[in-house]
C-alpha cells in the first residue's frame, strides 16, 4: 500500500516536472514567432489586406527605424507609454512576417548625446517631454532609396490609426508623386484674407477648412475655380463643395472631366448653413439657395431636390435650441453603421456621420450606369421643408409622418457615362452684336468655337461619388475645437472628413491604403435601445397631439361664447363661461399630469432595456463559465461515483 502511494508521488511530480519543461519548451518556441490571435469582430488588431497588398507589391526593400527611448522609472506614465511600444513593435514584427525580406526594421534607443539621438535627430523624429523632466524618443523613419518619410511622434491617442499612418508612409517613399485633386467651391474652403479694417482691429482672416489642410498632407491641391471652363489635364480627382449657382460651361467642364477619364466627387446641399455671403447681424447666418449639378444629374438619371431635407426620427440630433436648451432636430442626421454601406471600401468601417439638413438623391441611373447607395436614411424618415425644418424642428416632430422609404443621401455611380451636353459647349448668351451678325459671320463663329476635344461618351468605366449635403465638411460640424497653450487643438467629432479623405483617396487610385483607414474608428450604439425610444416616441407624439387638439377644441368652445355676449359684457364671465373655463383648467391640469407621465414611462422604459443589456453584457461571460463549471463538476462526480 505504502509502495503504491509512493510510485503516485513518484509519478505525480515527474508528470508536473515534464508538463512545465513542455510549456517552457513552447513559450521559447513561440516566443519567436510574433503572432497574434484577434478574436474581434471587425478583426481591429489584424493587418488588413490592403497592407498585405502594399506588402506584396514591394520590389525593393523598405528599411523602418523605430525609434523608442528606454525609460528606467517605473511611474504610471513610462509603464503606459512602455506598455504602448511593445505594441507598436509587436504590429511592426507582423509586418516584417507579412513583408518577408523586402521589410527591414531597425530598432534605437534614443539615450541623451548617444549616436542614436543624434540619428532620431536627422530622421525627424521628435522628443516629448515627461512629467519627470526626461526626453522620450518615440517614432520611426521609412526609407526607400533615397526617399523618407517620417512619423515624428507615435501618439498613443492615434494608436486605432498607427497600422493607417505606417502602411500610408511605405506607400509614399514607394510611389513619391503625389496625385493632383481640384477643389471647387462657392464656400470659402481655401480661408478668406482679412480685410484692412479687421486688421487694424487686429482680426485676422479665415483660415482655410480642416478638409483641405488634410488633403494637402497627401495630395497636390489645385484651386479650381466656380467660374472654370476646362478641367486641368492633371488632375485626377475633382472635388466639388457646394457648386451654388454653377454655370452651364462649368457643368460643361465638369461633364468632359468625367468623359475623359477624371474622377469627380461631389458634395451637393438642399440647405447650406455655411456661406459667407448670407450673413445677417441680427438673424445670423440664413439659410440660402441650394446647390445641385442639374445638368448632369439628369443625363445620369438622378434628381436632387433642393427645397427638401430628410427628417428622421431614428437618426436625428438635439442642437442648442433657445436660451442654449438642446432641442430636437429631426432634420440633422447621425448615422449609425445600420445606414453606412459596411460593403463599399469608402465607408466600410466609418460608423458615424453627422449630416446636417440632408438632401436625397432619387431616380434610376441610365443605361450603363450602376448606383450604389452609401448612405442612406431609415424607414422612419420623411421629406420636409428645408426652411421650416431649420425654423421649427419640435413642429416637425409634431406633424411627422413616417414614409416608409429608405432616402439615398450618398450615391456612387459607375460604368459609361453619356455627356449631359450633346449638342457641344453651351453658348454665350446673345448680344446686341450679335444680333447684327449676318447667317455666315454666325456660322463662322460656331465652326470656331466647338470644341475639338469634344466627347459624347467615355472610352472606359468611370466612378462618380454625390453626397446630399455639403455642411457636413466644415469644421464646426466635423471637430472640436480644444483651446490649449499650445493653440487650438482640433478632435474629430464624427467620420465626416475620413469619408471625404477615403473617396478622394480610392479614386485618387490608391485602394489598398482605404481599407486601412477605415477601421479607424469603431462604435457599438444601443441600436434596439434607438428603435424602442422612435417607437416609443412615435406613441408619444400621437397622445400629444390628441390632447393638444382637446385643448384646442375647449379653447375654440371659449372664444365662441365670447362672440356670443354683448359688447358691454366681454369682460365678463357668463356661468357658461365660468363652466368651460374650469373644464378648460382641470384638462389642461390632467394633460400636463399625462404628459408627465407619459415622459416618465418612456425613460424608464429606456432606462429599463440600457440596464438588462448592460448587466447581460457584464454578467452573461462569467454565468457562462460557472454553469459549465458547475455542470463538468457534476458529470466528473456522476462517472466517478460509478466506478
Amino acid at each position: 500500500m505504502k509502495k503504491a502511494s509512493l510510485n503516485t508521488i513518484i509519478y505525480s511530480t515527474v508528470g508536473v516536472a515534464a508538463m512545465a519543461l513542455i510549456l517552457i519548451a513552447l513559450n521559447v518556441i513561440l516566443g519567436t514567432v510574433k503572432t497574434r490571435v484577434d478574436l474581434t469582430e471587425e478583426k481591429v488588431y489584424t493587418l488588413s489586406p490592403g497592407t498585405r497588398t502594399i506588402l506584396r507589391k514591394l520590389d525593393t526593400p523598405v528599411k523602418i527605424r523605430f525609434y523608442c527611448t528606454q525609460i528606467q522609472d517605473a511611474s504610471p506614465e513610462s509603464v503606459f507609454l512602455s506598455s504602448y511600444a511593445r505594441r507598436v513593435e509587436d504590429l511592426l514584427a507582423e509586418y516584417k512576417q507579412a513583408g518577408g525580406a523586402n521589410i527591414l526594421i531597425e530598432r534605437y534607443d534614443p539615450q541623451p548625446d548617444s549616436d542614436a539621438e543624434t540619428s532620431a535627430q536627422l530622421d525627424g523624429i521628435e522628443p516629448q517631454a515627461l512629467s519627470n523632466g526626461e526626453r522620450l524618443y518615440l517614432g520611426l523613419a521609412v526609407r526607400q532609396l533615397d526617399e523618407k518619410q517620417s512619423i515624428p511622434f507615435l501618439a498613443p491617442n492615434r494608436e486605432r490609426l498607427l497600422e493607417y499612418d505606417l502602411s500610408r508612409a511605405i506607400s509614399r517613399v514607394v510611389t513619391p508623386e503625389k496625385p493632383v485633386v481640384g477643389v471647387m467651391s462657392a464656400m470659402p474652403v481655401f480661408g478668406m484674407p482679412s480685410n484692412p479694417m479687421m486688421m487694424r482691429m487686429g482680426q485676422q482672416g479665415q483660415q482655410p477648412w480642416a478638409i483641405v489642410n488634410e488633403l494637402r498632407n497627401d495630395f497636390t491641391v489645385k484651386r479650381v475655380e466656380m467660374t472654370t471652363e476646362k478641367i486641368d489635364d492633371d488632375i485626377k480627382v475633382l472635388l466639388v463643395i457646394h457648386p451654388r449657382e454653377i454655370s452651364d460651361k462649368a457643368q460643361f467642364a465638369l461633364d468632359q472631366f468625367v468623359l475623359r477619364g477624371g474622377k469627380l466627387i461631389a458634395f451637393l446641399d438642399a440647405l447650406p448653413m455655411v456661406d459667407a455671403r448670407e450673413q445677417n447681424q441680427m438673424l445670423g447666418s440664413i439659410p440660402n439657395a441650394g446647390s445641385s449639378l442639374d445638368k448632369l444629374l439628369k443625363a445620369w438619371g438622378l434628381s436632387f431636390d433642393t427645397s427638401k431635407v430628410v427628417a428622421d426620427l431614428n437618426l436625428k440630433m438635439q442642437i442648442g435650441g433657445r436660451n442654449g436648451q438642446p432641442q430636437e432636430a429631426p432634420a440633422v442626421l447621425s448615422l449609425t453603421p445600420q445606414v453606412i454601406n459596411q460593403d463599399d471600401i469608402v465607408t466600410s468601417q466609418i460608423d458615424n456621420l453627422w449630416l446636417p439638413y440632408a438632401g436625397a438623391f432619387s431616380g434610376t441611373p441610365m443605361e450603363g450606369l450602376k448606383q450604389t447607395v452609401l448612405l442612406r436614411s431609415t424607414k422612419m424618415s420623411q421629406l420636409v421643408d428645408g426652411f421650416m425644418a431649420n425654423l421649427a424642428g419640435e413642429n416637425i416632430i409634431k406633424e411627422f409622418k413616417p414614409s416608409g422609404t429608405e432616402y439615398a443621401l450618398a450615391v456612387r455611380l459607375t460604368g459609361k457615362f453619356k455627356t449631359a451636353f450633346p449638342n457641344g459647349k453651351p453658348e454665350e448668351p446673345k448680344s446686341d452684336a450679335d444680333a447684327n451678325k449676318t447667317d455666315g459671320d454666325k456660322k463662322d463663329d460656331k465652326d470656331k468655337d466647338k470644341p475639338a476635344d469634344f466627347l459624347k461618351e467615355s472610352q472606359q468605366d468611370n466612378s462618380v461619388i454625390l453626397v446630399g449635403d455639403a455642411d457636413m465638411l466644415f469644421d464646426n460640424v466635423a471637430l472640436r475645437q480644444i483651446p490649449s497653450p499650445f493653440g487650438t487643438l482640433s478632435m474629430a467629432l464624427n467620420g465626416n472628413l475620413n469619408l471625404a479623405q477615403n473617396a478622394v483617396e480610392q479614386l485618387a487610385g490608391d485602394q489598398n491604403l482605404i481599407a486601412v483607414r477605415s477601421r479607424a474608428v469603431q462604435n457599438r450604439p444601443f441600436e434596439l435601445v434607438k428603435k424602442m425610444q422612435a417607437e416609443a416616441e412615435a406613441n408619444f407624439r400621437s397622445r400629444i397631439k390628441e390632447l393638444e387638439d382637446s385643448l384646442a377644441d375647449t379653447q375654440r368652445q371659449l372664444n365662441e361664447l365670447q362672440q356670443k355676449k354683448e359688447a358691454g359684457q366681454r369682460f365678463i364671465l357668463s356661468p357658461e363661461q365660468q363652466a368651460a373655463l374650469e373644464n378648460f383648467r382641470k384638462k389642461e391640469a390632467e394633460v400636463k399630469v399625462r404628459l408627465k407621465e407619459e415622459r416618465k414611462q418612456l425613460r424608464r422604459e429606456i432606462d429599463s432595456l440600457e440596464n438588462r443589456l448592460k448587466w447581460f453584457n457584464i454578467a452573461a461571460m462569467p454565468a457562462l463559465v460557472s454553469v459549465s463549471g458547475l455542470v463538468l463538476a457534476f458529470y466528473k462526480r456522476k462517472r466517478t461515483s460509478a466506478k
